[in-house]
């Protein structure tokens, strides 16, 4: 097991723990708020968060346009339980298979369908830096915009 993979899912983990906190205090009226009228509301940015372990996934794994249509347009959570239940499938599925790569793997360099090419493992780190951009997103629109700052640490 790769020990700098290990630390990663952790901080995934967390990010995804502190998102299903924030969840706790909406209700299910929250998900139709729309702070900007042409962005995302609170929940298709909820629904956003809960796919990206496995959609992140599967363009590390060098899927297609095609497919990634396929699966966003399978997969779809309508309310706070559904979200919640595939944050935790969707990293389940990416955990059990970053903890099972070697490390030739892990290097192994992936293009993109739209032509970036990282390793397995920088893949991983995009898939971080991703999850937290769209965790402080949804703290900031419940904050400024609807005044419901949840008030918890955002990190350990």
């Amino acid at each position: 097991m790769n020990l700098y993979c290990k630390s990663a899912l952790n901080q995934i983990n967390i990010a995804l723990t502190k998102t299903s906190e924030i969840m706790d205090q909406l209700e299910e009226s929250d998900l139709q708020k729309r702070p900007t009228p042409d962005k995302h509301s609170i929940g298709e940015l909820l629904e956003h968060i809960a796919l990206i372990c496995k959609a992140d996934f599967l363009i590390a794994q060098g899927a297609t346009i095609d497919e990634m249509n396929d699966f966003y347009s399978s997969s779809t959570y309508k309310n706070l339980h559904e979200i919640k239940t595939g944050l935790l499938v969707n990293f389940g599925i990416l955990e059990g298979t970053y903890l099972n790569y070697t490390e030739v793997e892990l290097q192994e360099e992936i293009t993109s369908f739209w032509g970036v090419t990282y390793t397995r493992y920088e893949w991983l780190l995009e898939i971080l830096a991703h999850v937290y951009h769209h965790r402080g997103q949804l703290h900031a629109i419940l904050t400024h915009c609807y005044q419901k700052d949840p008030k918890i640490l955002m990190f350990e």
